[in-house]
């Protein structure tokens, strides 16, 4: 196999677009290799519906045709003297700056010949394929439209590159009546992307594998002086809304944490429309994290907003279920930090102030602005949710503790009567693995933090070793409360994933679904089969594992896609929907289902 399988070319499309790679498509089934089951030839794929095919949603034009970058150009209503900037600014950018990027050695986590080689590469838009080929039955409570999000680049990088710095995509899998599927991929119509798009080159700059040392410096310059003159327009936002999917008072939100929120239409027929930009109708105006959390029982939508260039660096934002503000906290904290995630509990926020902080000044020393700061101690501020002003927050350190992402929180009370806050994440060592090479071995180990309210005091304890776990979720109808089980992939050999950990947090046990060989997947999201109403309010009430677990999987070698529904009681495959078309690896997903797809605002 190729170590990258993207490449550049010299026609068309423009020169410096990535150009997909559609391999040649076969088939096979992903068999658990816990079950002792003879292989088995797969059926020839379904041929392509016909015209008199009656797919399970009307037949519309599709809202938006496939983005297609413009060839490189400036639009001629620009004036003579932004011409003549433009020009002057293009001069020194290829003349100056890209030289000396590519004379710099990358390292590893910021190189494009890794970070968007093999399966990670991106790919095109595509619109709605329907009548794809189901291997086994779709259980009949999927009824809706799994959707994941992921970094796709719409242009090659003419420096570094890092994957979180990817344009925003979706791939989409609508599950219907009849064991029917389809498929589509749509860009997140971002007002960075738009512009890009219509320029036909890239012209923002990449935060994490650009901003670097002096030349970081001179690619925020030189973006700083094409936004002076009005060659580009950063004030409608500059992010690429690529990591999280979130649906809440009728809006699928697409989510990174360096802008607003993107809403996303899933139109009737399965395809996908981006609306815009969302800041709950005029209620903010700074960015949100990918992570969101939604309370099952209150229907209340926590979220966090950090800035990394003055006070106050964070914030805590509270709505209500139909999507009215009832907090916004300015959170107290000592200097600008990375929360990449946080938790809730039936009655407290739990924030995470860890190790990795931003210092602008070390571009200066020709550094990068995101470190490890080995001299903090990490901690945990525990927030009341009916706190006004913040003054109610109370910080207990973990010390040797960073978690990216966090699975769950709940409150328990102690023999003596305290209360406890209990936190489940996965903590990774080095902290900074995620953005910097180093030589210690990879770890990301699932652990249990507690924390003493009264006292201060907590522990930490590990509570799967020797098996890296990251990318994952509890079942949602228990966000904040106890949960017994977490889904999580085996990050395995990392950054890829080769299967799906269902861990008993009383027992330790652990049930892996694995892929096969050859075969790599991502985040396993899971939903529940049963659900009933609690007031206005749906919430599961049979067993918390008693539901599926969905994510994409590739075959590497036979070059094959497909959406693996997976049974969470017995950790067996139970359907496999094949794709059309490559899907890379992402990031976060969700599922919306056809009950909420009736009450989506349109």
């Amino acid at each position: 196999m190729q170590a990258s399988l993207h490449f550049f070319t010299t026609t068309s499309p423009p020169p410096n677009r990535l150009q997909p790679q559609y391999p040649f498509f076969t088939c096979k089934i992903l068999i658990n290799p816990a079950k002792k089951t003879a292989p088995r030839n797969p059926p020839p794929l379904l041929p392509s519906p016909s015209p008199s095919w009656p797919p399970q949603y009307p037949v519309v034009e599709p809202v938006e045709r496939v983005l297609v970058p413009q060839e490189p150009n400036y639009p001629v209503h620009f004036n003579p003297f932004q011409k003549l900037a433009a020009l002057a600014l293009d001069r020194i950018e290829t003349s100056v700056i890209t030289p000396l990027e590519k004379n710099h050695e990358l390292p590893k986590t910021v190189d494009p010949a890794v970070q968007i080689s093999g399966n990670f590469a991106p790919v095109e838009e595509c619109p709605v394929q329907h009548g794809l080929e189901v291997v086994g039955e779709i259980p009949a409570c999927l009824r809706g439209v799994y959707v994941r999000n992921g970094a796709n680049p719409m242009f090659a990088p003419s420096g570094g590159h890092h994957l979180f710095d990817g344009d925003g995509m979706i791939h989409a899998v609508t599950l219907a009546y009849g064991n029917k599927a389809s498929y589509s991929c749509r860009y997140t119509r971002t007002s960075r992307l738009v512009q890009e798009a219509k320029l036909g080159r890239s012209m923002f700059p990449k935060p994490i594998g650009e901003l670097h040392g002096h030349l970081g410096l001179a690619r925020l310059g030189l973006f700083m002086a094409r936004a002076s003159v009005g060659l580009v327009d950063g004030s409608r936002g500059m992010g690429v809304a690529n990591a999280g999917l979130v649906y809440f008072n009728g809006r699928l939100l697409a989510m990174s944490e360096d802008d607003l929120p993107y809403h996303v239409k899933i139109n009737c027929d399965a395809d996908l429309e981006t609306i815009g930009r969302f800041n709950f109708d005029d209620q903010i105006d700074c960015p949100l994290i990918a992570h969101p959390k939604i309370d099952p029982v209150t229907g209340e939508f926590h979220t966090l907003s950090y800035n990394v260039l003055k006070k106050p660096y964070l914030k805590y934002f509270k709505f209500d279920k139909f999507g009215k503000k009832l907090r916004d906290v300015h959170v107290a904290i000592e200097q600008a930090t990375m929360i990449h995630d946080f938790a809730i509990t039936e009655n407290f926020v739990v924030i995470p102030d860890q190790q990795m902080v931003f210092k602008l000044s070390e571009m200066i020393r020709g550094g990068s602005p995101v470190i490890y700061d080995k001299k903090k101690t990490s901690r945990f501020g525990i927030l009341q949710q009916n706190d006004v002003d913040g003054s109610s927050i109370q910080w207990i350190d973990v010390p040797n503790c960073f978690c990216f992402h966090l699975w769950n929180a709940w409150e328990e009370n102690s023999e003596n009567g305290d209360k406890i806050i209990v936190v489940i994440g996965s903590c990774m060592n080095p902290p900074d693995s995620i953005f910097n090479e180093s030589k210690d071995l990879f770890r990301s180990e699932l652990s249990e933090i507690r924390m003493n309210l009264r006292t201060g005091e907590s522990t930490r304890r590990v509570i799967i070793s020797g098996m890296n776990l990251e990318a994952g979720q509890v079942n949602r109808q228990h966000q904040g409360r106890k949960t017994r089980f977490v889904y999580l992939a085996i990050a395995e050999p990392w950054p890829k994933c080769s299967g799906i950990a269902k861990v008993d947090l009383e027992t330790g046990e652990v049930t892996a679904f694995m892929y096969g060989a050859w075969c790599f997947g991502g985040e396993p999201f899971f939903v529940p089969e049963k659900k009933q109403k609690f007031g206005d309010n749906e919430v599961e009430t049979e067993a918390e594992d008693e539901g599926y677990i969905m994510g994409f999987v590739r075959n590497e070698k036979r070059e094959i896609s497909e959406l693996v529904i997976v049974k969470a009681m017995s950790m067996e495959q139970v359907a496999a929907i094949r794709l059309p078309r490559r899907v890379p690896y992402g990031f976060h997903g969700t599922f919306v289902s056809q009950q909420e797809l009736s009450r989506q605002v349109i």
